[in-house]
């Protein structure tokens, strides 16, 4: 009885967590009436913020994102996910990346840029958990792959390109203009340090959407630095080159995971 509860009550906290995430994230936006995202922060959180900003059409993932958190949140409160495992292990930080990921959007609006940084910096961080644990728990059914792992993965890959632009937005706004002379050579080597985190992920995981979701981000960061402002052909093309290093490690990860339970199998 005491575990059903737990269950119950898990499943209760992200329903609740999903509700607030799309509620801020309407706030945010300014569906009611505030200020476009791309216009929040003086437009430091635009498309032309820093010159590690993607491009606009690449924010279009949040609707893939969303609607997968929310199909997982429907699926996990079915009574066959209340004393999952799995579930019980990984449902508390899923809730915490959903209300997080609202109250990003919420103080965007109405804050300051730097807690923005803040609040962007700990859901990267409870996402890097959530990708942690379901590498600790693989997924026993289709629907748990693709819900589970799937919709989390994108957030986590998403996030963490979304993460670099907004620091990088931030620090454009507080840093001397002497340091524009070398933001080429930065912006390269934050790049290497998403790789570093992608390539983790993907490895840890076995999954592919991680790693596609922040190949497609940096994919429209090339785009936003050929075409737009700030123009930097270095960075563009560091970007590209991250971007399909990230899908083959990914690729190869999935492969890698493919063998590793094929062999646990044919073994029994």
């Amino acid at each position: 009885m005491e575990s059903r509860t737990k269950g119950i009550g898990r499943q209760s906290l992200i329903i609740a967590a999903a509700t607030f995430m799309v509620i801020a994230a309407a706030v945010g936006a300014g569906a009611f009436g505030g200020t476009s995202v791309d216009d929040l922060q003086d437009g430091a959180l635009s498309a032309q913020g820093s010159y590690l900003a993607p491009a606009g059409p690449a924010f279009s993932i949040w609707s893939l994102i969303y609607l997968g958190l929310i199909a997982y949140t429907v699926w996990q409160a079915f009574p066959a996910q209340r004393q999952d495992p799995r579930q019980q292990a990984v449902g508390g930080w899923i809730a915490a990346s959903m209300v997080l990921n609202g109250l990003w959007l919420v103080t965007a609006q109405f804050l300051t840029l730097w807690l923005t940084v803040v609040v962007i910096a700990v859901l990267l961080a409870v996402l890097a958990r959530v990708i942690v644990v379901l590498g600790r728990f693989p997924a026993r059914t289709l629907a748990d792959r693709i819900l589970t792992d799937g919709a989390n993965g994108l957030h986590f890959g998403w996030v963490t390109i979304a993460a670099v632009a907004n620091a990088a937005a931030w620090l454009t706004q507080i840093a001397p203009q002497s340091w524009a002379q070398a933001a080429d050579a930065w912006a390269i080597a934050v790049l290497v340090v998403v790789l570093v985190i992608g390539a983790a992920a993907a490895w840890i995981t076995g999954r592919l959407a991680p790693a596609l979701a922040t190949a497609w981000g940096l994919a429209w960061l090339a785009v936003g630095r050929l075409t737009g402002e700030p123009e930097s052909t270095p960075t563009a093309v560091a970007a590209i080159i991250v971007a399909v290093l990230l899908v083959a490690i990914g690729i190869v990860a999935v492969w890698r995971r493919s063998l590793v339970n094929n062999s646990s199998e044919s073994s029994r």
